[in-house]
Order: structure tokens, then C-alpha cells, then sequence
């Protein structure tokens, strides 16, 4: 079996990954990874003969050849190989964790440093024990910063992360009910974001804190390097420090940095805490007002994350990726606090609750209520059950008939729900 030290040539040599027989790149490393309902090794011998280079397995395969690299754990070994490939470019790498807001964040971020350095990015979700090896196995000498999204769905798992990525500052950017049925509770959940101020404690990293969130302040208090960014507080913060307000929020951002105006495609208060990061991250690393100015103003959302879809008779706002408890509340303040009227919501279930799901999608109702929206829709199983007189559709397709029926006109919409509901399937019933 091959060590690391001997298997680093060979990628290098052929650096590019491939983990599925079906995208193979001819003169890639096949990684034969297993999963709960499948196995890669099963599937190296036809990836040597659609034209890979080599093939890392854990499994003896029935004809071995020089082809065939046998490992003791695919997995591990990926994951080995990408912390090793890593500590081999001296570049800094930010981690980005949190709750919400992580892509978002990581988009901003890449978009203000992309003004002056060549900037590697985690692409899409790949930010798990899979996807962060294989993004940081992207890298090569033309990068000068990585920007990593690392998502954890149970403790210690930001921790083992962090131990692959090596981050040399990071950012958490909030703590909220995601991911509960892993976590065990809201408490599991800022445990796990913090293992990321511990690896910066250790490590003499810096890490960038919301200091208007003072749980933050508080899991932060063990990292000596620390830059605060926060919108409102004492004109007595460093020079190091960066404190700004908004002009306006709704319907979006504009505030003024260093006298320059600038605008920005997303809305509300917790998006301004991501681009208050954006701007803290890229002063950081030297970049002037002007680039800063440029990389804010280039960001739109897309990927299903807060869009504005303008329709012929109505208007959409988007942002269908995925939900829990906290970003749904943000959310859904930010969408009708904005101008305008005949505001319609359709609420998707929520996933990975476990045993808070009856009571987190009732509390969500109540949250309803309680702000008096009468024009509520709700779609899936968890919200069937809820106490409420809003109109409910367990399946999203029945909810995208009954829109069909309606014939709206004039309207926005908010569309959100966990990625399993596929709310933007909503999108195009709406004229």
C-alpha cells in the first residue's frame, strides 16, 4: 500500500479527481468511494477502461494491475491527500462555517478578494467531508487565497474540517437551528461552529467575529487574533476594527464605505452582517475601497439563494436552497418589510429536525400569526399537521396547481423551503 508521501506525485502528475464513472475525465485519479447504498470499487475497473489514470481502492479487485492503487481507506486517504496538498501552497485559507448565510458569505467574500487575487473557491455545496478534500484538491500555484464553506451536520465534524483544510483565519456566521436531528439541540449547534475558534486558538489564527452577536463574542473570547465587524457600536474599535450602518435595507443594501456609496443586489439586515464580513475580509488582505466597492456591487445571488424573479404579472423572491427554523424567521421579516403590497408566502417543510420537527414547524406558524399574515401557504407533511387556517398542500406539485388555478396578478411571492421540497418547482406556474 502506498503512502501518502508516494501517492502525492502521481496526483500531481494527474490532478484531476474523479469520484463518478459517469463525469470521468480520461487521465484522472478514480477515488472508488463508498456510500451507503453504493461502492466504488465496484465500478474501477470500468473507470481504468473509460480512461483513468489510476484507480484508489480498498477492495482487491479481481484482475490487479500497476493501475490500481490499494489503500487502506479511500476515503481517509482523499481526505489525507487534500490536507497534505494543501500544506504544500502557503497561501491563506479562510473557512467559512455557520448556520446561514455560509454560501452567501462565501460568495461576497470570493467576489471583493477575485478584485485583486486569484481566488479559489469552494464551488457550489461542496463543503462536506467529501466535497471540501476534493475542492481544496482544486488548488494549484496560480491561487493566492481559498475561500472554504465547511457544513457540519454533528459535532466534531467542523473540527475533523478544519483539521483537512488548515484555515489560517476563518468566520462563523451565525448559530441557528440547522441540522437539529444531528446536533441534539441549538447548544450542539454553537459547540460545533466554535470547534472552529478552538482550531484557531490552537493554531494562532485569526478569526474575523459579528460583534453585534454576543454569543460570538463570547465562543470567540479563546482565539487571541480577532478582527470585530459589526453595524452599529462605539466609534472606540480599532483601526482594525470596522463598524458601518446601512442607509437602507429594503428592498436593497446601500451604505456608504470609506465615502464611497455603494449598493448591493441583496436585501436585510443579515445580509449586511455578510457583506460587513466581505468588506472586514477584504481590508484585511489590502485591498482599497474602490475594489472593495467593485466586488460588492458584482455579487447577484442566484443558485436558488435570495432571487428576484420578475414574472409578467408578478414578482418572486426565491430562495429555495434550503431552510430551518432561524433562516425561515429571517427570511420571511426580510420579505415583508419590503415595499409593496398583495404579499403571498408558500412555506415548504423543514428538514433534519428530528425531534423538534412538530414543534419547530408550530412555532413557525405561530411566528405567522403572530405578524399577522393572512396570505400563507403551506406545503409537506411536517406543516399538514400544524394549528393554523392557512391553506396547506402536503405535495408541492398539488400547491403548484392550486397557483395554476388562482391566476394571480400583481402579486410577490416568497418561496422557501429544505432542498427536498424543490419550491422553485413553484417558480415557473407563476405568470
Amino acid at each position: 500500500m502506498k503512502t501518502i508521501e508516494q501517492l502525492y506525485p502521481i496526483f500531481l502528475h494527474h490532478p484531476v479527481i474523479c469520484t463518478d464513472t459517469r463525469k470521468l475525465s480520461k487521465d484522472c485519479l478514480f477515488f472508488a468511494l463508498k456510500g451507503d447504498n453504493f461502492n466504488g470499487n465496484l465500478f474501477a475497473q470500468k473507470a481504468i477502461e473509460a480512461g483513468a489514470a489510476f484507480a484508489i481502492i480498498d477492495e482487491v479487485q479481481t484482475e490487479m494491475n500497476a493501475q490500481y492503487i490499494l489503500v487502506q481507506n479511500v476515503l481517509e486517504t482523499l481526505q489525507q491527500l487534500a490536507s497534505y496538498h494543501r500544506a504544500q501552497l502557503n497561501i491563506p485559507v479562510i473557512a467559512i462555517v455557520g448556520s446561514n448565510g455560509k454560501t452567501s458569505t462565501k460568495e461576497l467574500v470570493s467576489s471583493v478578494l477575485q478584485t485583486h487575487f486569484s481566488v479559489l473557491s469552494t464551488p457550489g455545496n461542496f463543503n462536506n467531508h467529501i466535497g471540501l478534500p476534493l475542492t481544496l484538491l482544486q488548488l494549484n500555484k496560480t491561487h493566492q487565497i481559498a475561500v472554504i464553506e465547511m457544513g457540519a451536520n454533528h459535532e466534531n465534524e467542523n473540527a475533523i474540517l478544519c483539521e483537512i483544510a488548515q484555515p489560517s483565519c476563518g468566520i462563523v456566521t451565525n448559530n441557528g437551528k440547522d441540522h437539529l436531528e444531528g446536533f441534539g439541540s441549538i447548544e450542539g449547534v454553537i459547540r460545533s461552529n466554535a470547534e472552529l475558534y478552538g482550531y484557531l486558538k490552537n493554531t494562532a489564527g485569526l478569526a474575523f467575529v459579528n460583534g453585534n452577536d454576543a454569543i460570538l463574542l463570547a465562543e470567540s473570547a479563546q482565539v487571541k487574533n480577532k478582527i470585530i465587524y459589526q453595524q452599529n457600536g462605539p466609534a472606540s474599535l480599532g483601526s482594525d476594527q470596522l463598524c458601518l450602518a446601512p442607509k437602507q435595507l429594503q428592498p436593497s443594501i446601500l451604505f456608504t464605505y470609506e465615502g464611497l456609496e455603494i449598493s448591493s443586489y441583496l436585501s436585510g439586515d443579515y445580509n449586511f452582517d455578510n457583506i460587513l464580513a466581505a468588506i472586514a475580509i477584504g481590508r484585511h488582505f489590502g485591498l482599497n475601497p474602490m475594489q472593495i466597492k467593485a466586488g460588492i456591487e458584482s455579487y447577484e445571488p442566484q443558485n436558488l439563494r435570495s432571487q428576484w424573479i420578475q414574472k409578467d404579472h408578478n414578482n418572486i423572491f426565491l430562495d429555495a436552497y434550503n431552510a430551518n427554523p432561524s433562516s425561515m424567521e429571517l427570511s420571511i421579516k426580510n420579505f415583508i418589510a419590503m415595499p409593496g403590497e398583495n404579499k403571498i408566502l408558500f412555506l415548504g417543510d423543514m428538514f433534519e429536525l428530528g425531534k423538534y420537527e412538530a414543534e419547530e414547524h408550530q412555532n413557525l406558524v405561530d411566528f405567522c400569526l403572530n405578524l399577522n399574515l393572512a396570505n400563507v401557504v403551506l406545503v409537506g407533511k411536517a406543516f399538514a399537521i400544524t394549528q393554523s387556517k392557512y391553506l396547506k398542500f402536503i405535495e408541492t406539485k398539488e400547491a403548484a396547481a392550486y397557483i395554476e388555478q388562482q391566476q394571480f396578478k400583481n402579486y410577490s411571492f416568497f418561496l422557501k423551503g429544505s432542498r427536498g421540497m424543490k419550491m422553485e418547482t413553484l417558480v415557473d406556474p407563476i405568470s
